[in-house]
């Protein structure tokens, strides 16, 4: 009895740490939410009122205005895209390393450029300013050649597989597309069927009566080049054929151009 009373106890007590450590989190999660929102509103408060000094004031005031919205503008510019890209290709850690050193410069000079928009000496700000601006522009350059090694690197990732991509669509294209590849001529012409021989044109038609004989004719050894070329393969004629012709067995073909002509001795 007593060792199951202390196990009951064991599991009361770690529902209990289970759920504070719950609440803890939740707790910190919301907290850091709100305090996420809180900042990003005080970001875009801030932007808005530089824009609106750079555009709406002149002199000094304006000018540091324009240096600190430049330098917010490049320095998150670069951030977003440097921590979007670190998440596909790890080698951007390195990178990622040297713009937080370099967040460190720009953070720095715009806590300076913040305090001089306060500072009444307008004539001392003013032999500030060239420095002022060449340190603000080398910030920016580093942080633009960040941003833009990342963004090519990208895209060349980009392009290589897109190429990879399209070749591999090319190999199944001409896979899919396998009767349009001719075949071989040794390999074409030793399944095709023996060919029957062309007797010249017109052959198609039937062939006339074995027995049908043509008659006699005196000029029967001399026959035109015509009438060799549309006739037939010569037949072996026996000698009774010959001797007993039969005139109304005779074929005429619907071929032929003309009547053979008559010879006269």
């Amino acid at each position: 009895m007593e060792a199951a009373i202390t196990i009951l106890a064991l599991f009361l007590v770690a529902f209990v740490a289970l759920g504070v450590y719950a609440t803890v989190k939740a707790v910190g999660a919301a907290k850091r939410g709100v305090d996420r929102t809180i900042t990003q509103a005080r970001r875009t408060v801030e932007d808005t009122t530089l824009r609106a000094k750079s555009f709406g004031q002149t002199g000094v005031a304006g000018e540091l205005a324009q240096l600190r919205l430049a330098l917010r503008t490049s320095m998150r510019a670069t951030q977003d895209a440097l921590h979007a890209g670190v998440a596909e290709d790890a080698s951007l850690a390195e990178s990622v390393a040297l713009f937080r050193r370099l967040s460190e410069h720009g953070l720095e000079l715009d806590d300076e450029l913040k305090r001089l928009e306060r500072e009444p000496d307008r004539a001392t700000v003013a032999g500030l300013l060239p420095k002022l601006k060449e340190r603000t522009q080398r910030i920016t350059h580093s942080a633009e050649s960040l941003r833009w090694a990342a963004r090519d690197r990208a895209r060349q990732f980009a392009d290589d597989d897109l190429d990879a991509l399209n070749a591999q669509i090319d190999i199944e294209a001409g896979a899919l597309r396998h009767w349009t590849v001719e075949e071989p001529s040794g390999a074409s012409g030793a399944g095709a069927p023996a060919s029957t021989p062309d007797h010249g044109p017109g052959t198609d038609w039937p062939e006339p009566a074995a027995s049908a004989d043509p008659p006699a004719d005196p000029s029967a050894g001399k026959s035109s080049t015509a009438d060799q070329a549309w006739s037939g393969p010569a037949r072996e004629e026996s000698p009774q054929a010959i001797t007993a012709p039969d005139p109304r067995l005779r074929t005429t073909y619907p071929w032929q151009k003309s009547t053979r002509p008559e010879t006269t001795n």
